[in-house]
């Protein structure tokens, strides 16, 4: 969730920074410009999200796939249970 967060705000800030270089540099706005931008600012938030995600392994260790084959079994005889 936080990796959402942070990539959403830095996606945004990117695209920012990146239309304020393009009009330094005097490209007109346009179709090619708007896709480049976009393109830009979604490669840095994927990558910003990607170090959020290396941090919380780091910090808290890899988290669980899926759960064990024994609490699956507990809750499919939970499930038949209730529709009877």
């Amino acid at each position: 969730m936080l990796s959402l967060i942070v990539s959403t705000i830095v996606f945004f800030i990117a695209a920012w920074f990146a239309n304020r270089y393009l009009d330094e540099q005097e490209i007109p706005k346009g179709m090619t410009r708007g896709v480049l931008v976009f393109v830009a600012a979604s490669l840095v938030s994927w990558g910003a999200a990607e170090i959020v995600d290396w941090t919380e392994v780091k910090i808290d260790g890899p988290q669980a796939a899926a759960q064990s084959p024994a609490d699956l079994n507990q809750l499919l005889k939970s499930a038949s249970q209730l529709q009877r």
